[in-house]
């Protein structure tokens, strides 16, 4: 009896033991809601792809919405979109509900025109005011845009749209405010403080927005427009290498945002990799068009650049930026005045903005549009006001290096130029002629002549050397003068250029009877005797037998 019931009791064990383990395997599995609230889209999709096979069809129609829904949310708008139309041919929803969802896919695919013809037959609901509102600012309607401002209700859906539309103006603090608003009253909103943080992204408040940043991360680790903007802050805060390790666990995995992904990795390389991937994104990434005018700048293809960017109406300061600094590269290399005008009014229309104004951007804008007007004084006092940010920057520092020599300053511009150590500037013939100025008029003739012939012999050599000969006859270095006049008229012997030889050694002459500090060459008279020796002009013997006769004078 004991053992026939502790069979029993036994075999009761292991049916309840097995019922139990069923309906814990069944509370254990995953089901659509516990997916969407971890925002797994992609397991979303898989769990209702798998069962939606075995669906009647009624709820095969459910199911697809659930499906189309899940396509969006991974950014996969085109088979959102499909399957929205599949849904739509059924004619078995509410026609108005489907024929926005296919709308709001239209748009977010770019496919504006198509978007708004959909409206036109859907009835007034405040979805279609909303996408009808964004519809307005890409076809910059401002008419339609402030008409629909007007029909926007203080509900969040439609206070969100409208900071999204002040965001995508530029105007940061406004949407700012928003977010701030809406979220004080619904603090579990957490995706509003990525809204945030990149409004002050935006802003160059980069620490600012990694905080608020963090507030989400802490929630959400694993959100990818979260780490693609910590990757971003990063990069401003350090540098591209340590923004990279941000996001190289999610650069290849195919997810949601990867065109964003790999568009940002070639930022934070430093263009590498430039041609093979933001050409694919011009129409996906609307940075990527920029980008990649900012690299043909750096790499000289001027006319690429302006290619690019002859497409673009600035709405926004970093596009009118570097839309006056392609026409300013363009207008100097063409030497168009119309190219250069175009320039100076984009940037000075940044500069002079009342959001811009006091911003790095803006400052940077004005002292760049002075700079184009050649009111150098002016240029110095932007550039003054936001030195401390750019102490380490060569091409900051050669600009100011260069407003600096313009205004007089040649000691502080020499100080700045000898100090720059990007190549691509130091191997430009203007930075040659800036520094070779600087040098002369801070008292370092010399070191000019050195400049003058470590340079290869060409058309741009003749044309430092010329300087180098009128600046120093200018500021009374007149032996380093003799010599580069006499480079010249070996060089184009000309009368003006043994005029200029011929003077230059009459005030050597001059400096050694007076026994001045500068002007004086190493083994006195006989320098200048070998320089006029080598001369063809026959006034040149003259001078040295006059020389030779009173050479009592300047011993």
């Amino acid at each position: 009896m004991i053992l026939s019931r502790g069979k029993t009791d036994s075999a009761n064990s292991r049916h309840i033991q097995s019922a139990t383990t069923v309906q814990q395997a069944k509370k254990s599995l995953p089901t659509l809601e516990d997916f969407i609230l971890q925002r797994d889209y992609t397991g979303a999709r898989a769990f209702l792809e798998f069962g939606n096979e075995e669906d009647d069809d009624e709820r095969k129609l459910l199911t697809d919405q659930w499906i189309a829904f899940c396509s969006f949310h991974l950014g996969d708008y085109q088979q959102a979109l499909n399957q929205y139309k599949t849904i739509k041919s059924l004619e078995l929803l509410n026609t108005t509900d489907v024929n926005l969802n296919v709308a709001v896919c239209m748009f977010y695919l770019g496919m504006y025109e198509e978007a708004h013809q959909m409206m036109e037959h859907i009835p007034n609901t405040q979805l279609k005011v909303r996408l009808l509102f964004h519809l307005a600012h890409k076809f910059n309607n401002e008419e339609q845009l402030m008409a629909l401002h007007e029909s926007l209700q203080d509900v969040v859906e439609d206070q969100l749209s409208l900071a999204s539309l002040h965001y995508l103006r530029a105007h940061y603090q406004e949407a700012i405010d928003i977010y701030k608003r809406i979220l004080l009253d619904n603090k579990d909103y957490l995706a509003l403080n990525v809204y945030l943080a990149l409004c002050f992204y935006k802003l160059d408040y980069y620490d600012m927005s990694q905080e608020v940043l963090d507030v989400y991360l802490a929630k959400h680790p694993d959100s990818t427009i979260a780490i693609n903007l910590k990757a971003c802050n990063r990069f401003r805060l350090f540098n591209g290498r340590v923004a990279e390790q941000e996001i190289k666990n999610i650069a290849d995995n195919g997810t949601f945002g990867a065109d964003l992904i790999k568009h940002n990795l070639v930022v934070f390389r430093n263009g590498e990799g430039a041609m093979q991937t933001f050409p694919a994104l011009l129409n996906i990434v609307p940075e990527a068009r920029l980008n990649l005018a900012i690299y043909y700048l750096r790499n000289g293809d001027v006319q690429e650049a302006h290619s690019l960017m002859k497409e673009i109406q600035p709405t926004v300061p970093h596009e009118y930026i570097l839309k006056g600094v392609v026409h300013a590269a363009l207008g100097q290399q063409l030497g168009s005045k119309e190219h250069i005008k175009t320039a100076q009014q984009n940037l000075h229309l940044v500069g002079s903005s009342a959001t811009e104004c006091d911003t790095i951007p803006g400052r940077q804008s004005m002292a760049s549009a002075f700079f184009l007007y050649r009111q150098f004084e002016e240029v110095l006092v932007y550039m003054n006001s936001i030195r401390s940010y750019f102490v380490n920057n060569d091409t900051f520092n050669y600009n100011y290096a260069q407003a600096k020599c313009a205004t007089g300053y040649y000691r502080e511009a020499e100080e700045l130029l000898v100090h720059i150590t990007d190549m691509d500037i130091r191997n430009q013939h203007t930075y040659c002629m800036v520094l070779a100025k600087c040098h002369i008029h801070a008292g370092h003739p010399e070191q000019a002549w050195n400049l003058f012939i470590t340079r290869d012999t060409n058309s741009e050599a003749f044309l430092l050397l010329q300087m180098i000969a009128n600046e120093c006859y200018k500021c009374a270095e007149f032996w380093v003068a003799a010599k580069a006049f006499d480079m010249l008229e070996k060089l184009d012997p000309s009368p003006e250029h043994w005029e200029g030889k011929r003077g230059a050694c009459a005030g050597t002459l001059y400096a050694i009877a007076a026994d001045t500090d500068q002007g004086k060459p190493p083994n006195g008279v006989g320098d200048i005797i070998s320089l006029l020796r080598e001369s063809t002009n026959p006034q040149a013997e003259v001078m040295m037998k006059t020389i030779r006769k009173h050479l009592n004078v300047f011993k």
